[in-house]
């Protein structure tokens, strides 16, 4: 795209979210990974992060946060961001390993094994709304980074697209749960499930839910 010449608005909005890229690749730094993870604040299931390297050239139409579009609208996006993108990766770190480090080292973990196996090292980093502790990297924290760059909120798209398909594949295995639908969040539906069928082995010991009565079991 021409920085002065937008045939629509669309073209415009995603001139803007490559705003952080641009920044690089006219300083000459190209392997720009955008950084994102799917799956915090869910009772049950694995976090999961992508990483996510685009050409320059890059252009799709529809790129948002993910949270912003429909499950439809997330698997069409999906399989244009694998064909275009030079890389794309994820790490996924299990409910076991969440409660053996907590969430926060599981996030950081689970970003670590999709850089990692990114086949172009990074020369840049942008991570949505923190940066890693590692020193290896060059990188950036951007909150709001799903809403505000490009490669963020593809990698949020991948990253929520790869983690929902692993919840539809449990909801097969524990289908009073109904992961398929809830994804694994504390839903009213799912904490019902929980209080009638207790957790089973994909649930994380180490969250509660607040006002979870005394004497029944932890959450």
């Amino acid at each position: 795209m021409k920085n002065s010449i937008f045939i629509n608005t669309e073209e415009k909005r995603i001139w803007n979210l490559l705003h952080y890229e641009r920044k690089f690749w006219e300083q000459g730094i190209f392997n720009i990974a955008g950084i994102d993870e799917a799956g915090r604040g869910p009772l049950a299931g694995p976090v999961v992060a992508a990483a996510v390297i685009f050409p320059q050239d890059i252009y799709i139409s529809g790129i948002n946060d993910s949270k912003k579009l429909s499950p439809k609208q997330r698997e069409k996006l999906y399989n244009k961001i694998t064909k275009s993108a030079i890389s794309v990766q994820t790490g996924i770190v299990d409910e076991k390993e969440i409660d053996r480090i907590n969430i926060y080292q599981a996030t950081l973990k689970a970003m670590r094994i999709a850089i990692s196996k990114l086949n172009k090292y990074p020369d840049h980093l942008l991570i949505d709304g923190l940066t890693l502790p590692d020193k290896c990297y060059k990188q950036t924290g951007i909150k709001g980074g799903d809403r505000y760059c490009f490669s963020i909120a593809s990698a949020s798209i991948v990253a929520k697209v790869t983690r929902d398909r692993i919840m539809i594949d449990y909801n097969r295995k524990f289908p009073e749960y109904n992961f398929a639908s809830n994804k694994g969040y504390c839903t009213k539906e799912h904490v019902e499930a929980i209080k009638k069928y207790g957790r089973c082995d994909i649930h994380r010991e180490s969250f509660t839910v607040k006002g979870w009565n005394a004497g029944e079991e932890r959450i």
